[in-house]
């Protein structure tokens, strides 16, 4: 099998952030959420990757390389504009050939891996397995019906009406036939090749297609509050080591992760959290669910349930940020100039100044 990864998205809904940067490369519990996902498929014994990329190819290509880092072969499939993830199939068919695969949102985190719906798939006689979850708000997603014997019925994209609670959470199984599926369907009234119309051609014309319902969690990381669940979810997940420097004053607990040349001086961190390589915290208070990327500075400041991405400063502030995604290259520390800053979105390069008080 081959394995294919989406991410030629804009990630508008997680701007200021993605302005300078692809949406796939923001980490999660300090690893990237592409590099999440070319994992779980690696895990799975797929080591032949095509990632379909768009505007953001040159940060995802100079992030990932040609994969050998993480033991698998990257081939780089351009597509022009984001005309839908059949759309992406379809220019893929070159790369896939007439190998069976699977297709993976580079956006998405999900618990527990692929490696059993990989292993499930290549020892049955299906077309296609869809993997199904159940949703609070279906309308948001491509949404499945099932008939009385658990078959596909149909597939509906974001539909008004939504007739179950059964989304399709971005991983897609496909044998061959779905070229014919690409190719026979038209544009939506978005103007995309839905991959749910693929989907319901195959099932209406009497290929196998088989529902996989996923019990554990699942996060499209495509807005701010989303990319924190997955954190804290991620970093619940890791198991804690101490790579750094902690000095005798410091209060870290057992569910802190500290990774090499990190510094905790006279500070205190409640996990699950993780401190980057090469970052310090100098008379800093880290609560639970954070996570600093590498080379950053937190000092004589407190931070909660946040992401702080590489090379940021947060200096001198007095009161705790929370539920803050703060990009790279950013400084946040203590002004005299009204108003007051709490809650932060924060892109790359950005400088903020808080309250004096």
């Amino acid at each position: 099998m081959k394995g294919l990864i989406l991410s030629g998205g804009k990630g508008t809904r997680l701007y200021p952030l993605t302005y300078t940067s692809a949406k796939q490369l923001i980490p999660i519990a300090n690893k990237p959420v592409l590099v999440r996902v070319i994992e779980a498929i690696r895990d799975a014994g797929i080591t032949d990757i095509g990632i379909v990329v768009g505007d953001t190819a040159t940060d995802i290509e100079r992030a990932i390389g040609d994969g050998s880092k993480w033991d698998v072969q990257v081939t780089y499939i351009p597509q022009d504009a984001p005309l839908g993830l059949a759309h992406a199939v379809k220019i893929s068919q070159e790369f896939l050939g007439d190998d069976r695969f699977v297709m993976f949102l580079g956006d998405n985190v999900i618990q527990g891996g692929i490696s059993p719906l990989i292993a499930q798939f290549a020892d049955s006689d299906y077309n296609s397995q869809i993997v199904l979850t159940n949703v609070d708000q279906p309308e948001q997603y491509g949404v499945a019906q099932l008939g009385s014997d658990g078959r596909i019925v149909r597939l509906i994209e974001k539909p008004k009406d939504p007739p179950s609670n059964l989304a399709l959470v971005g991983i897609y199984m496909f044998d061959a036939n779905i070229f014919k599926a690409v190719h026979a369907i038209t544009p939506s009234w978005r103007g995309e090749l839905e991959i749910t119309d693929a989907i319901q051609w195959l099932v209406e014309h009497d290929y196998n297609v088989h529902p996989y319902i996923h019990q554990g969690w699942w996060i499209d990381t495509g807005r701010p509050g989303d990319m924190l669940e997955a954190n804290s979810l991620a970093l619940e997940e890791l198991t804690p080591k101490n790579d750094g420097y902690i000095d005798r004053d410091s209060e870290v607990d057992s569910r802190v992760t500290v990774e090499k040349g990190a510094e905790i001086i006279n500070s205190v961190v409640r996990g699950p959290a993780i401190i980057g390589r090469d970052t310090r915290l100098v008379n800093a208070y880290v609560g639970p669910f954070t996570s600093i990327y590498h080379h950053c500075l937190i000092e004589n400041a407190e931070i909660s349930r946040s992401i702080v991405l590489e090379n940021s400063q947060i200096r001198n502030v007095n009161r705790r940020i929370e539920d803050s995604l703060i990009g790279r290259h950013v400084v946040v520390h203590r002004s005299p100039i009204r108003p007051r800053a709490y809650k932060l979105t924060l892109g790359d390069n950005s400088r903020i100044g808080l309250l004096n008080e």
